[in-house]
């Protein structure tokens, strides 16, 4: 038995260490030097260039960090799983120590600068990927953008809302996306998803999401009369907008749910997910799908 045990634990130390985990600071913006980790499969080949999950944490623009378990569980998992580069990045906190934090009290104006700055912190991750692409023998042309609640806003935004938030468009010519995955995550305004910008898209939420809304909705369902009143489009509109684009997509809905549908889901879905970019990333396929459970 002690034989089996000790055979058990030198399988899952193999597991654990398929990959290995290098940082980088791809900004310094002020006093926050931004950070992020490249988990890379082990055994890698000296040409092979491999697609990656670009990871944004959330925490409502004013905690958790780029380590956060569950995040760098994820990342870990779809370097040693899914033979990809998986990184988790560092942005500004710019609601960290906010009297106002970023909800009802935080006017639209801060709420919109928010998205902006994170949207500009994603994509300058992005960039500096692109930049490092020999080194870290990554495939430009099937970068995955994700987070999940705060992060699939900043990622969100900006995969499909880059001409609004951005007006150096320059400075990004070389950013692209192939995919998004998003748990939890709205964009400011649909209206911004168009055949230029529309790309596979994994999204997952709760309909009773009193955070960040499912449909075309009151963030933090703020009424009309306070400061931070701002209505924005989940992954409802965004669903139905790629449909309509004939743009393919997995949305996974649980009726019922709340804000804890941003939780990363289970490996057994991470593997369905994988496929879905598998199939729409790498093998161009056009699948739309939409799953409905009960919370």
């Amino acid at each position: 038995m002690k034989s089996i045990s000790s055979l058990c634990i030198f399988l899952l130390s193999l597991g654990l260490s398929a990959q290995t985990m290098t940082t980088y600071t791809y900004a310094i913006k002020g006093k926050d030097t931004l950070k992020m980790d490249v988990f890379t499969p082990k055994g890698i080949g000296k040409d092979e260039k491999l697609p990656v999950l670009l990871w944004m944490h959330g925490g409502g623009f004013s905690g958790s960090h780029r380590a956060y378990p569950d995040d760098q569980k994820l990342v870990s998992y779809v370097a040693k799983a899914q033979n990809y580069i998986g990184v988790s990045i560092d942005y500004r906190l710019l609601r960290k120590n906010k009297a106002t934090g970023f909800g009802c009290d935080c006017t639209k104006d801060e709420k919109i600068e928010t998205f902006k700055q994170a949207t500009i912190d994603y994509l300058d991750a992005a960039k500096y990927l692109i930049a490092q692409a020999e080194n870290l023998q990554i495939d430009t042309t099937k970068i995955i953008a994700g987070g999940s609640s705060a992060g699939a806003e900043g990622s969100l935004n900006a995969v499909f809302l880059r001409d609004y938030f951005i007006k150096d468009k320059a400075a990004y010519a070389n950013v692209k996306f192939a995919g998004v995955f998003a748990c939890a995550g709205a964009v400011l305004n649909a209206s911004y998803i168009s055949k230029h910008n529309a790309i596979p898209a994994v999204l997952y939420h709760g309909t009773e999401d009193n955070y960040v809304p499912f449909a075309n909705e009151s963030h933090r369902l703020c009424l009309p009369q306070q400061a931070g009143y701002l209505k924005l489009d989940g992954s409802k509109v965004i669903a139905a907008k790629l449909q309509a684009l004939e743009t393919a997509f997995y949305f996974h809905m649980v009726k019922g749910a709340g804000h804890e549908i941003a939780r990363i889901p289970a490996n057994k879905d991470l593997d369905q997910i994988f496929e879905f970019f598998n199939q729409t990333v790498i093998h161009n396929e056009v699948i739309q799908t939409k799953i409905i459970k009960e919370k």
